[in-house]
């Protein structure tokens, strides 16, 4: 407890984003034992009931009770996220290393072809490369993975362009280390700063994302409780049952601002 009232002190804005993630993240863990019925269990309420004691966020056009397919939509949404930019930042900090201390054609050639997919909107790339590989849980990590890696490489790049010039670099390379150790081992956690604002930055953006994937119907498939998909297999209630639309929607609101206040807080914290 103290530890937290010093951090409110230090980023009230840190402090509330985390508590706002950190809801998610127990609820989500806890959704069998919290939620009060199953996510995909039909008539367990009149169709489309508006919200009450007994279904608090009220029933969909099935009569499933929509508090319950939320909690446990946290599940997807909260493993699809991290696992994708984790996945991301491990292929962008590493060609974003790469490129920095090489330098030269390599870092040219590396840094164009990242500009030529950066070129595209990401939704897009996802969109395409999901067409492709087909839709599951596993395609759509590492589709989100590696559209994030262009931008990760940017920032990891310009963080290491400071660090490759100095001397700890070069007596790591006088004492034989190995290229991959000077790169990972020396290199890699003096840069960790910016890598931790843009990964959480990268975290809001996976929400979102993995969110409009499943809205277009190319992200988890029915009946699983995604959030975005919800939104897409109710929207047609919008004006007769709002509460279907809505819940789901602000889920992903919450979680995605919840992100947002991490990665300013962090950044404040590495400019003081």
């Amino acid at each position: 407890m103290q530890s937290l009232s010093n951090l409110w002190r230090r980023s009230p804005g840190l402090t509330v984003g985390i508590v706002m993630v950190g809801v998610w993240v127990v609820t989500a863990a806890l959704a069998p034992w919290v939620a009060p019925h199953e996510p995909t269990a039909m008539g367990v309420g009149p169709t489309t009931a508006a919200p009450s004691l007994a279904h608090w966020f009220g029933t969909d056009e099935y009569g499933r009770d929509i508090l319950s397919r939320v909690i446990h939509g946290g599940r997807y949404v909260l493993a699809i996220a991290p696992a994708s930019t984790l996945l991301g930042l491990a292929i962008g900090t590493l060609l974003g290393l790469i490129s920095a201390y090489n330098g030269r054609w390599l870092d040219e050639v590396i840094m164009r072809l990242l500009d030529a997919v950066m070129a595209f909107p990401i939704v897009v790339l996802a969109l395409l490369a999901l067409t492709a590989l087909g839709s599951s849980t596993f395609n759509v990590i590492l589709v989100i993975g590696l559209v994030f890696a262009p931008l990760i490489a940017r920032t990891a790049r310009a963080a290491a362009l400071t660090e490759v010039r100095k001397e700890y670099v070069e007596a790591a390379r006088l004492r034989g280390e190995g290229y991959f150790r000077v790169l990972m081992v020396e290199i890699a956690p003096n840069i960790r700063g910016p890598l931790m604002v843009e990964g959480t930055i990268r975290l809001g953006y996976a929400v979102f994302t993995s969110a409009t994937l499943g809205f277009l119907g190319l992200g988890v498939q029915p009946p699983a409780p995604d959030w975005g998909l919800m939104v897409a297999s109710s929207r047609s209630l919008l004006t007769t049952a709002p509460w279907a639309v809505l819940a789901p929607a602000m889920a992903i609101g919450f979680v995605v601002i919840g992100f947002s206040l991490i990665s300013d807080g962090l950044r404040d914290m590495e400019t003081q």
